[in-house]
């Protein structure tokens, strides 16, 4: 099976994942009900499951516990995309090809599906600790799970992807010599790479790694993290409307420095390959070893999409 094949049969799986977890759309709150599930019914590359599960893989976990919080993330992630769509924040009418969600609900809806996917993907975190009468194992206790719930919160957080959208936010509009790079890394850090960083933790801590890995796998979604969001600033600058879903050059309308304008096309392109080089050879050195995991890196940092 080639490297797209097994992407494709991985996504499809973790598609049903998804679904299994999705709210019912019924009773008085329906309509959020039904915006959330468009947002999340909009697509994507499911990249931070699809990390999640693959770095629970690669520590050697085999269970179906990693599963509510592979629908956990993916939901905090989409509502993070439903609220930087808003008109307060990047005021863009498509993401992923579709009609963002306050363009089909409105705005005060979008807002209230946002919060309704953060709440529920804690929600559905939780129902891990369901798992532990079934699976019986020794494997897996409270303490575990809590500890991933603790990782799924910080790195979404003040701390980590909320900070990263606060240091975005009030460095729009500044003066390109008061937005250096040590700005553009840390809002790349927690606005970018924390979710990744959190995606391949949870997988780690559920499979049993230990500190020294865990620590490994950290810096391994920091530099695929910031790779990608650097990625992201090219794109947003080389791109096309039909290889991103979405309008090009939302950065120069809402006046942000990026990566790409202090450093330029050439150095930023140079910076993604030596991050993700990085990463792929921290890998090389841990758990039972994981090849998928290797390539996803690379495809995901090398995308034209």
């Amino acid at each position: 099976m080639t490297f797209n094949e097994e992407l494709k049969v991985k996504v499809e799986y973790i598609e049903s994942v998804l679904e299994k977890y999705l709210p019912q759309e019924e009773g008085y709150a329906k309509t959020v009900i039904e915006a959330m599930n468009y947002s999340i019914r909009s697509g994507g590359k499911r990249i931070r499951p699809l990390l999640m599960f693959e770095a629970y893989r690669l520590f050697g976990g085999e269970d179906d516990v990693i599963e509510p919080f592979m629908a956990a993330i993916e939901m905090i992630h989409t509502y993070s995309l439903v609220h930087d769509d808003l008109p307060c924040m990047d005021d863009d009418d498509y993401r992923r090809g579709r009609r963002t969600t306050h363009k089909v609900y409105g705005e005060a809806m979008a807002v209230l599906a946002g919060d309704g996917l953060l709440n529920y993907a804690f929600e559905t975190a939780s129902r891990a600790f369901d798992k532990l009468n079934v699976l019986q194992s020794n494997d897996y206790d409270a303490k575990t799970i809590g500890r991933a719930i603790g990782i799924l919160a910080s790195k979404s957080g003040i701390y980590g992807m909320i900070g990263g959208q606060c240091a975005d936010i009030e460095a729009e509009g500044k003066d390109k010599e008061k937005v250096d790079e040590k700005l553009i890394r840390y809002i790349h850090e927690h606005k970018t790479a924390a979710l990744i960083q959190n995606a391949l933790m949870i997988g780690a801590v559920l499979a049993g790694a230990n500190e020294v890995d865990l620590a490994k796998i950290e810096r391994v979604g920091y530099n695929v993290g910031l790779a990608f969001q650097i990625q992201d600033d090219i794109l947003d600058v080389a791109g096309t409307f039909e290889q991103l879903g979405k309008p090009i050059g939302s950065d120069e309308k809402n006046q942000k420095t990026t990566y790409v304008t202090i450093n330029g096309l050439n150095k930023s392109k140079a910076d993604v390959e030596a991050l993700s080089e990085g990463a792929v050879n921290i890998l090389k050195d841990m758990g039972d070893g994981n090849e998928f995991l290797e390539e996803l890196i690379i495809y995901l940092i090398s995308r034209t999409k």
